[in-house]
């Protein structure tokens, strides 16, 4: 019991570290063995080792919700022929993006492990690169909040999760209807998004779900896998990803759309 119980704090406290310094080895020591989010041995501000690495995780997806958002704004020369009203979507999001990455580290106390991600080849000057590649990542992100409601240890994690879940699953729906309003020129209008189960679909009608997909994930580690491919340059090159190019998480302070949307408190 003992050894259990030092092994979880030594990995705990190397999270708590930060793990920006050990590169890729951070997050696959996410992967290695499945924690408990259910068990009593928390630190001083409440967590569990798995709470810790929920969070952990979720830094590093907001991070690159974050970079993706903000690379289609500056970068992505569909965005300028975009409706005013897409414009203002995609720039909402990365502002949204923005609020839950501070939130996850205000509670984790430490910064993303990772701050530059790789994309597939084109994804910024391809539209249909660009959204299915957003659609992956929402619905990736919508399925990694799920295991956080599935495996958080307290109510008010779980509840906060769901409340982030929802925003993505926003996102995933309007970069959906984005789709037809893409210019001929960039090659729309785009019909069909391939998301993370490599199925294409129809945008027609964009809010396609009954319930959130899972995607069978019941476990952090899965989402971890999932991210991987965007962070460790053998896993990019392996699923044809563009390693010539990494693109750098930059923070800032976010501005969320409305006063009545903001995060008020943990209690809902």
């Amino acid at each position: 019991m003992f050894e259990q119980q030092k092994s979880g704090t030594d990995r705990r406290a190397f999270l708590r570290r930060g793990a920006s310094a050990a590169g890729i080895g951070a997050l696959l020591a996410l992967t290695r063995e499945p924690a408990r989010a259910d068990s009593d041995d928390r630190d001083n501000d409440g967590l569990t080792e798995g709470d810790l690495q929920i969070l952990v995780a979720a830094e590093i997806a907001e991070a690159l919700a974050v970079t993706t958002y903000t690379n289609i704004i500056n970068n992505a020369p569909f965005f300028t022929r975009l409706a005013s009203d897409d414009q203002g979507y995609l720039k909402a999001a990365r502002q949204e993006e923005m609020s839950h990455y501070l939130l996850e580290k205000s509670v984790s106390k430490q910064d993303s492990p990772f701050t530059r991600f790789f994309y597939p080849k084109n994804m910024f000057a391809s539209a249909q690169v660009t959204l299915n590649t957003l659609v992956t990542l929402e619905e990736a992100f919508i399925a990694a909040y799920l295991v956080g409601v599935r495996r958080f240890s307290t109510n008010n994690l779980k509840v906060t999760a769901g409340r982030i879940m929802g925003i993505e699953s926003d996102h995933r729906t309007l970069a959906r209807v984005i789709a037809p309003g893409v210019a001929a020129q960039d090659g729309g209008p785009i019909e069909h998004i391939t998301g993370i189960q490599g199925v294409s679909e129809d945008v027609d009608p964009p809010n396609n779900n009954g319930y959130e997909r899972t995607l069978g994930w019941t476990d952090i580690q899965q989402a971890v896998n999932a991210l991987l491919t965007f962070v460790d340059p053998a896993r990019a090159m392996a699923a044809g990803f563009d390693i010539g190019k990494s693109y750098q998480f930059v923070p800032f302070t976010p501005t969320l759309p409305s006063p009545l949307g903001d995060f008020h408190s943990f209690q809902g």
